[in-house]
């Protein structure tokens, strides 16, 4: 289990509706009670609306959500910051993230972390840049059917053939 704590947009950087700013490691949740203010507590498999905050100056206000490991994507502590889409407010609040405790994550870290915690196995964190990168219908449905584990039940499956095989070679030797 990795020891410190990523962030990075989850979302398309460009003007839109909403980003997404995803935190995950152990210092999640600290940083986002150092940033973030609501009327509600945030309780482990939650969202809530609060506002995210810079030496007491509102910046946005914003939907948070925190999934407690190893119940979430990575199998860590997982914060959500659901905020407004523009360019500059999802690069204030990420630095904000940063500036707090996180450092940024690489491209398919999120993805390498569930691989790492057992969350995921080879083939699924494989089909998800794969289902990112899909041009057409067919191709987004065989990389969900990864992601799901269709590819894994059946490379088990043959697994469990080549070891039946292998016991009855050396009974019979």
């Amino acid at each position: 289990m990795s020891t410190d704590t990523i962030a990075a947009v989850g979302t398309a950087l460009s003007n839109s509706g909403i980003s997404i700013i995803r935190i995950s490691g152990k210092e999640s949740l600290n940083i986002i009670n150092k940033i973030f203010v609501s009327k509600s507590e945030l309780k482990p498999n939650s969202i809530i609306y609060g506002k995210i905050i810079e030496n007491s100056k509102v910046i946005d206000a914003v939907l948070v959500s925190y999934f407690e490991n190893p119940r979430s994507y990575t199998g860590e502590d997982v914060c959500e910051i659901n905020c407004h889409g523009g360019v500059q407010i999802t690069k204030k609040i990420l630095q904000l993230v940063l500036e707090n405790g996180a450092r940024l994550a690489e491209p398919g870290e999120f993805s390498k972390r569930a691989f790492l915690n057992g969350r995921l196995d080879l083939a699924q964190a494989e089909s998800v840049m794969d289902l990112i990168n899909s041009k057409t219908d067919k191709e987004a449905k065989e990389s969900l059917n990864q992601l799901n584990g269709g590819l894994s039940l059946e490379i088990n499956a043959i697994k469990k053939k080549l070891l039946d095989v292998m016991a009855d070679i050396e009974a019979t030797i």
